[in-house]
């Protein structure tokens, strides 16, 4: 049974959720002893990893997907993760649909924020990170985030993505305004970008 649980691991990528694990047919008490042994290891409450897998190259963002897999990396995360800000984040931010429950992690520490359901659907990408689906929106839809919660992040912040964006990649302007009338932020943006340009 032990084996069978480890291909079952195997097969969706080393890792599972509890829920996941069992939906499989692997017993809680198979996992626990798979963990006692060594084969899987605890990488979040309710995450199981196979332990001969190489180490996460971005733990957070891969526990956070795994724990919430309908959560969308957004604002300085967002950011940290397409490389267009010096900041360091110390919390994952997420969004999350305006009526759902917010995430909430001992670790690593997760900023939950409250999207309108056209404001959450929009701009997402899928990234494989070590094995994982994780949701993180555009550098477009970011930055629109990033206008409009510019009081949290700070407008220095927001600039600065802006420019480096404008500099290291291609700055689509065009999804930019897009992104900005479903934010609800194109007046606020507007002189910024074409100060930019």
């Amino acid at each position: 049974m032990q084996q069978h649980a480890e291909a079952i691991f195997r097969e969706h990528g080393g890792q599972l959720r509890m829920s996941e694990a069992i939906g499989h047919g692997i017993t809680p008490y198979t996992l626990y002893t798979l963990r006692d042994r060594g084969v899987i290891k605890l990488i979040s409450r309710g995450v199981y990893r196979l332990t001969e897998l190489p180490p996460l190259s971005t733990p957070d963002l891969v526990t956070v997907s795994l724990r919430y897999p309908n959560a969308v990396v957004c604002l300085i995360s967002a950011l940290a993760y397409h490389a267009i800000t010096t900041q360091i984040p110390h919390e994952v931010s997420v969004a999350v649909p305006r009526n759902s429950r917010l995430p909430s992690l001992d670790h690593p520490p997760v900023r939950a924020h409250r999207f309108s359901t056209g404001s959450y659907q929009t701009g997402i990408e899928i990234h494989e990170i070590d094995g994982a689906a994780v949701r993180i929106y555009d550098r477009e839809k970011t930055l629109a985030d990033c206008f409009k919660f510019r009081n949290r992040v700070g407008m220095d912040v927001v600039l600065e993505a802006l420019r480096l964006h404008r500099e290291r990649n291609r700055l689509d302007v065009a999804a930019l305004l897009g992104y900005a009338r479903v934010c609800r932020v194109e007046k606020v943006m507007h002189p910024y970008l074409e100060a930019s340009l």
